[in-house]
């Protein structure tokens, strides 16, 4: 059974999914109503973590993530989204370099679209890849939450 938690975030409502393992999904969710949903109020330990961890990190007390996740998608995007988890807080890194990251220096592209259908967002810190130039481009949620995603971690 997956258990929802939404929560105003100051990127706007954040909507996290877990099981009784793992955290599932965290989605951004524009326009929604924030509350509780799921099995009676009542939450995993597992989604609980999951947001206390999001509230440190928004408040800057946080830089690493400490809580089991679980992504459904191909060989590919999952090797695409470990190598996301490897960029360390406050940096970046290029499709491009992604892509020679994961070994298929090619795959620049499909690099591209694994971010785009990364299920954890912040989490898996898919808003840290940049164009190679350095210009900020393509992100599920919008430029302006990655660029204040980018802040956050300068400070």
């Amino acid at each position: 059974m997956i258990d929802t938690y939404s929560f105003e975030s100051p990127v706007g409502v954040l909507t996290l999914c877990a099981d009784k393992n793992a955290v599932t999904r965290i989605s951004f969710t524009p326009d929604a109503v924030c509350g509780v949903s799921g099995r009676g109020g009542s939450h995993s330990d597992i989604l609980h973590e999951a947001y206390t961890q999001l509230c440190e990190y928004f408040e800057g007390k946080r830089r690493n993530f400490q809580i089991p996740v679980e992504m459904s998608g191909t060989p590919f995007q999952k090797s695409v989204w470990q190598a996301l988890c490897e960029i360390p807080y406050g940096e970046t890194r290029s499709y491009k370099d992604i892509a020679v990251r994961i070994g298929n220096p090619l795959a620049v592209r499909a690099v591209g679209q694994a971010n785009n259908r990364n299920p954890i967002m912040i989490i898996v810190p898919c808003h840290r890849v940049i164009g190679s130039n350095g210009a900020l481009t393509g992100y599920a949620c919008g430029l302006g939450i990655k660029e204040y995603l980018l802040e956050l971690e300068k400070k």
